[in-house]
């Protein structure tokens, strides 16, 4: 984003003593575009501040969407703000030459030239799904925080903006799909900060396995399904990162059974890539596939980009300042980003009294709302 009529970054500071019931409490908010940021603009000040334009409907997949479907003034469960509604249907992963949109299509890439094209692609996906789609569909316990209104945006009591591309899962096993990978912009309620940012892209991939596959190795189902999980997701790291150190490491998802991360041994230290595992047999047998073992990745499209073409900031990704989108071209993978704005932060403090109810998440959407992408949480 562009602010043309500011010259230095903004920081907010907030100190907090705790009382009693009402509560003076210290948060620190940044709003920092320092020497390695590239978010101020050095041409002749403007009186008026750029913003992001609302639009009253937008299209996914051929399914128009208006401004009325997503923020509801009227409705008290309802939290999605106009700011976030003007993100949806920007879609940078579409983009060819924006560096989203060309780590999508280097994954794509892989896929096609390693699986002959078995995997069905989606990338126009509503990103409006109901809570069943959302969390019960992939097995997210009824009291985990991510379901809370802290977390996630709400468009009433029973419809959200996804959190993550797994929504999509059951509904496409439903379909018959066996390969797919779903990518899509992904909405969570979070602070504010270079690498925090209340939408992000993800792209989700899937398999699933006949008895006749795992049978003919001579091994069991989720040993099968889990070495070839590992085999693949190590040649999509060969084939972004080149011939890098990796490990596995064992961790927790709801929906998988083993889980695992992925990590690289990266420019002197170990980066996580992805998240993976075999797929709880739960999900395939509510969705028609009792008899068959399958494999889930996840990850996500700025964690990578950021990496590859040295962003040091995700807010970088919104902004249409031609000195960022020149600099990145479609199919060109891993050229580095060049900062482009000297400004330090300035830092501004604020002290304001909160009740018990008080959220740092809604706290950042109101401060969000008049800054922009400008401010972040400094700690």
């Amino acid at each position: 984003m562009i602010i043309s009529s500011v010259n230095a970054t903004l920081s907010v500071t907030t100190s907090l003593f705790r009382r009693s019931n009402n509560s003076l409490r210290s948060l620190t908010f940044c709003l920092p575009f320092s020497s390695s940021v590239a978010f101020v603009s050095t041409d002749k000040p403007s009186p008026k501040k750029w913003s992001q334009p609302i639009y009253s409907a937008l299209e996914y997949g051929g399914v128009k969407i208006t401004k009325q479907d997503v923020v509801r003034d009227d409705d008290p469960t309802n939290n999605v703000p106009d700011n976030i509604y003007s993100k949806l249907g920007v879609q940078l992963h579409r983009r060819d030459q924006h560096p989203l949109g060309i780590i999508k299509n280097a994954i794509y890439d892989y896929f096609d030239t390693n699986y002959s094209n078995k995997f069905n692609k989606f990338d126009d996906l509503s990103p409006i799904v109901s809570l069943k789609q959302n969390f019960d569909d992939v097995l997210v316990p009824e009291d985990h925080v991510s379901r809370s209104y802290n977390d996630t945006y709400y468009i009433d009591p029973q419809t959200v903006l996804r959190c993550h591309t797994s929504a999509h899962q059951a509904e496409l096993l439903r379909d018959g799909h066996t390969h797919f990978l779903v990518t899509g912009d992904v909405y969570r309620r979070d602070s504010i900060d270079s690498t925090h940012y209340p939408v992000f892209h993800q792209m989700e991939g899937f398999r699933v396995f006949a008895p006749d596959e795992w049978e003919a190795s001579g091994m069991d189902a989720t040993s099968f399904s889990a070495a070839d999980l590992k085999k693949c997701l190590e040649g999509l790291a060969r084939h972004l990162f080149g011939d890098v150190e990796m490990r596995w490491v064992d961790t927790y998802f709801p929906f998988t059974n083993p889980s695992f991360e992925l990590e690289i041994y990266f420019k002197e230290k170990w980066l996580e890539v992805l998240g993976c595992g075999v797929t709880e047999q739960e999900i395939l047998k509510r969705n028609g596939k009792s008899n068959n073992v399958a494999w889930a990745f996840g990850l996500g499209l700025e964690r990578l980009a950021m990496v590859l073409f040295d962003i040091p900031d995700i807010r970088l990704f919104w902004s249409n300042d031609e000195r960022f989108t020149s600099q990145f071209s479609k199919g060109r993978l891993g050229v580095k980003f060049k900062p482009f704005s000297k400004f330090p932060p300035c830092y501004k403090d604020i002290s304001f009294w909160i009740n018990e109810s008080f959220t740092e998440n809604n706290l950042c959407e109101v401060v969000r709302g008049v800054a922009g992408d400008l401010a972040e949480e400094n700690t």
